[in-house]
């Protein structure tokens, strides 16, 4: 076969699979019954593995919970705070329940749900040690690579004065290397989602607490295909649901309930459409 001609076929069948995978989602997931939902794996009390070794967490329990919604099996994957966009865009997943913040700049590469949990950036430090970001503002500063929180911490410690505030933040891909490096003393706090360092400082009790005052508010929203409009209103009414019949108190009580180590109380309420 002529080279021009293997060239042809070879650009046919490229088109032909981007015009069957530019289909929306929701059909396809309707008709697979199998939705593929992005999870974290290491956001306590988000979704983690406990200490047998089980996948968990608020949104692992969310997840589970809207595929039931839909009607359709749960494929869940791992995702982090790099992947978590990069794999709905890919087609990898039809949708990520993984803390994410809904931001007008990632609104320009995915689609979200409403807001489905409300939080706010804090820092973590060893107890008794600092008050506030200022206490701090010479000293290291850990966040995650490619988050809000790091936009954040940045902007909040030039407010403070700092010349060169890229030099005072050490960026990691992962929560757990975030708390191993204030653990070790690497950096003086660690700058995230409130929950977040709930859930890493109840791991050793007593010895790492929140300081200051919130640096952000946090609306997570559920990320999702850009212009797949069955799928994102599936995905709300689901939600809506689940806050209208006590689903979604039942889950959040579960982790973050005033008896559970992650305790913090509710502070918004799910929007909710007639």
């Amino acid at each position: 076969m002529r080279l021009s001609r293997v060239l042809a076929l070879t650009l046919a069948l490229v088109m032909m699979a981007s015009v069957a995978f530019a289909g929306p989602s929701y059909d396809r997931i309707m008709k697979d019954k199998k939705i593929r939902i992005g999870i974290m794996t290491d956001s306590i009390p988000g979704a983690f593995f406990n200490s047998k070794g089980e996948w968990v967490g608020f949104d692992y329990d969310v997840a589970t919970e809207l595929a039931k919604r839909l009607g359709v099996d749960i494929e869940r994957v791992k995702v982090n705070n790099k992947t978590r966009i990069a794999f709905i865009q890919q087609g990898r997943i039809d949708a990520s329940v993984a803390n994410m913040t809904h931001t007008r700049e990632r609104e320009k590469s995915i689609d979200f749900s409403i807001t489905y949990f409300f939080d706010g950036q804090k820092i973590l430090a060893k107890t008794g040690k600092y008050k506030s970001l200022a206490d701090m503002k010479d000293k290291k500063i850990a966040t995650m690579q490619g988050t809000t929180s790091e936009i954040n911490v940045k902007r909040a410690l030039k407010a403070l004065g700092v010349a060169n505030p890229d030099a005072h933040v050490i960026s990691f891909q992962k929560e757990s290397e975030c708390f191993q490096a204030l653990q070790m003393g690497r950096v003086a706090g660690w700058s995230t989602d409130a929950t977040i360092l709930l859930g890493y400082a109840s791991k050793t009790p007593g010895k790492f607490e929140l300081v200051g005052e919130f640096l952000s508010d946090e609306p997570y929203g559920i990320g999702l295909p850009q212009n797949d409009s069955a799928l994102r209103n599936g995905v709300n009414a689901a939600l809506q649901d689940m806050w209208r019949d006590g689903t979604y108190m039942n889950i959040y009580n579960k982790w973050y309930g005033p008896d559970t180590p992650f305790a913090m109380p509710m502070t918004g309420s799910i929007e909710l459409w007639p």
